[in-house]
């Protein structure tokens, strides 16, 4: 490979300076460069938060107009997409259909390396197709390298049905940022081992993804002031989370909110309907229910109705 061919590389294939010695350093000189390194992806992420906020916008329109929102990608991309799906349930309340994590090579790629599969750009429409992604779904394309003819091919097909499709990427003008509708491009430079993209790269997309999938659900209402109004309260820990919650949003007493916690049969978003709105469990899950198990949006509507009774 001749040098211009070295100088075409995507920014995430380029050799890093600061860390051409990195196999001589110590232990505390490497995680030092890696510290150092990192310290700037907050920076990259920033230069983007325009879009990444016009983004969330869209998506809040498909998701509210009955969509849902799809992330896509290959190896570590298609991974940080899979694992912010998985937590949008038990953090917010909704179905798992509501967001949902495609990745290449289907689920056994989340522990295992198969990253042959990144290749077949018609394969992900298939596994798209499958879940019956239609245009009125969200697609976030990821891709750190933002070529990647899978997902690129994703975000393609997504445009071609008329869903709203975001590429993710950390190289700009690269191929998904040329079909995407909206291109989220986070540049970190290159990274401390040359080309292992779950660095940097990794990082920033893991906080643009935090960005889309939480101000989606503030937005779509699963968020009272900072507080998980429809967390799941799965465990113990959950559990006292969640009374803690009831507490903080009612003023109960401790004695008082776990009673109805307890009422509630442990539903948070029950329990917060029915101290508020001072209303019996069955009315509350009934209009959490019509609400799409909104808990703000439940206690006006049971305001505006008046009193209930059983």
């Amino acid at each position: 490979m001749n040098q211009a061919n070295f100088e075409s590389l995507p920014v995430t294939e380029q050799e890093n300076p600061r860390s051409q010695n990195l196999s001589s350093l110590s232990t505390a000189e490497i995680v030092s460069l890696m510290n150092e390194e990192d310290a700037t992806v907050a920076q990259a992420v920033n230069q983007i938060l325009p879009n990444v906020a016009t983004a969330v916008d869209e998506i809040v329109k498909r998701l509210r107009a009955g969509g849902r929102l799809f992330y896509i990608g290959t190896g570590t991309s298609g991974r940080l997409g899979v694992l912010d799906a998985s937590e949008c349930p038990p953090t917010f309340g909704v179905s798992p259909e509501l967001v949902q994590g495609v990745i290449a090579g289907g689920y056994d790629a989340c522990y295992r390396a198969v990253e042959a599969s990144e290749d077949d750009a018609d394969a992900s429409r298939t596994d798209l197709a499958a879940r019956g992604f239609n245009q009125r779904d969200a697609l976030v394309g990821i891709a750190a390298s933002g070529r990647t003819p899978y997902t690129v091919g994703a975000v393609s097909y997504a445009r071609e049905l008329g869903a709203f499709a975001v590429g993710l990427t950390c190289v700009p003008d690269s191929a998904i940022t040329k079909v995407a509708e909206i291109s989220l491009v986070p540049v970190v430079g290159p990274e401390v081992v040359t080309g292992s993209s779950r660095l940097k790269a990794g990082t920033a997309q893991k906080m643009v993804l935090n960005m889309l999938s939480t101000a989606t659900m503030v937005r779509l209402g699963y968020v009272s002031g900072n507080r998980m109004s429809n967390l799941r309260a799965s465990n113990i820990k959950l559990r006292d989370r969640a009374l803690r919650i009831l507490i903080k949003e009612t003023g109960l007493e401790a004695e008082s909110a776990s009673a109805i916690f307890e009422a509630a049969n442990k539903d948070l978003s029950v329990a917060l309907v029915m101290a508020k709105a001072n209303t019996s469990e069955e009315h509350a899950r009934k209009v959490l229910q019509e609400s799409g198990g909104r808990v703000e949006e439940s206690i006006e509507l049971l305001k505006n109705k008046g009193p209930l009774t059983s």
